[in-house]
């Protein structure tokens, strides 16, 4: 970084963490990890402080509708800073039916008020499904149904983005009831793209990681529009690999060294999880490499023992059975890796292997021998009899 982006950066932070009341080098380390996970280049941490430190807070209206909160509770554990000391003073959170203090006409108005103050500069963030059967009675919020409420909140949004799996595509709202004719859920639940028919940035997980959201509106508050994103919408620097290309069990895969069962052997010594069902080969996300909160990087699935349930992934998460073994989308294993421990044939002795061994051996080597001379000795038989032939030929003569 050149001198000038590391003046900018160092009064950024003298700035901002006079206002937030936090460390000045806290806040320089914040920069610089959302950087390092949106994969931007050197000097680009100068560039947030900066956005942090002057541009105008954006507003943000955030809707609940088929969800359990946990996306929300995922950002309140959100670690250095903490969310009430950064994450809320960096934007303005207008609306949130569980964070706001009104209630009732007040929240309403709250949300409303916001968006005409903001219109066309706001970012709209969703959470949950959105029921769509029986023109979508099953979730209605102040009066509206969720399909109609997220169009209205989405007509003048600067930006639109789908936090969890549920909002994402449907998540587990959306799972089809193992009833006989039943081709949909109860409810219909689908996710903001399909409702809304655009494209919308989404950032699946059950819960999803707090600073993939947060990276996300970082992006948007610096650069002013949101980062590239694959077909689904989900932000490259978060779901542009797999769970098993970063995954720290991948070197026991590569070498066949695999769990049969909880609780054995190798779950105990960490093995790869692949055949107790991992759907880590078919999933994207940085799980593996962005730890949760502050409880450090052992406290996602696989980091506690438990094979990964594809949460992020539409069509696996929710819908696969959790054991049943994952579809390896780059190698697949070969079938013929032996478990971890072979059984051994009972009461058979070391100098008894070795001897039977000693023993197929030669009688390997005996049959090929056999082989062998069975040629000769058909060769010695034809001379033999053409020799006899001469001599009965001279005995005539």
């Amino acid at each position: 970084m050149g001198e000038k982006l590391l003046l900018d950066a160092d009064k950024s932070a003298e700035a901002v963490s006079s206002r937030l009341h936090i460390d000045r080098r806290e806040f320089l380390q914040f920069c610089a990890a959302t950087a390092g996970t949106l994969g931007l280049p050197a000097g680009a941490e100068a560039a947030i402080a900066k956005a942090v430190e002057k541009a105008k807070r954006p507003s943000v209206i955030w809707l609940h509708f088929q969800e359990c909160t946990g996306c929300s509770e995922s950002l309140l554990r959100a670690e250095h800073p903490t969310l009430e000391k950064l994450i809320l003073d960096v934007i303005s959170l207008d609306y949130h039916e569980t964070l706001m203090a009104a209630a009732g006409h007040q929240a309403e108005k709250a949300r409303k008020d916001a968006m005409a103050a903001n219109k066309g500069k706001y970012v709209l963030v969703v959470e949950g499904a959105i029921p769509t059967k029986q023109n979508g009675i099953y979730c209605k919020v102040g009066g509206q149904t969720a399909v109609d409420l997220v169009k209205e909140c989405a007509a003048d949004a600067a930006a639109v983005i789908a936090i969890g799996s549920c909002a994402s595509w449907g998540g587990m709202p959306s799972t089809i009831p193992s009833i006989s004719g039943a081709d949909s859920s109860p409810t219909g639940a689908s996710g903001v793209a399909d409702i809304l028919g655009k494209p919308v940035v989404t950032i699946p997980g059950c819960p999803p990681n707090p600073y993939n959201f947060l990276s996300t509106v970082v992006h948007f508050l610096t650069f002013g529009k949101l980062p590239a994103t694959d077909k689904l919408g989900r932000p490259l620097f978060a779901y542009g690999r797999l769970i098993h290309e970063n995954c720290e069990r991948r070197a026991h895969f590569d070498a066949g060294r695999f769990a049969m069962e909880f609780g054995d052997e190798g779950h105990r010594k960490g093995y790869c999880l692949y055949k107790l069902g991992c759907k880590g080969p078919e999933t994207y996300a940085n799980c593996p490499t962005l730890g949760f909160g502050d409880a450090g990087e052992g406290n996602w699935p696989v980091g506690c023992g438990h094979p990964c349930i594809g949460c992020s992934e539409k069509g696996i998460g929710f819908q696969k059975p959790i054991h049943q073994v994952a579809k390896m989308i780059n190698v697949a294993p070969p079938l013929q890796y032996p478990r971890i421990v072979e059984e051994q044939g009972k009461g058979a002795s070391f100098a008894a292997a070795a001897a039977l061994a000693a023993i197929a051996a030669a009688a390997a080597g005996g049959a090929a021998m056999l082989t062998r001379n069975m040629g000769l000795s058909h060769k010695a038989e034809e001379l033999e009899k053409a020799q006899e032939g001469a001599r009965s030929n001279k005995t005539e003569a």
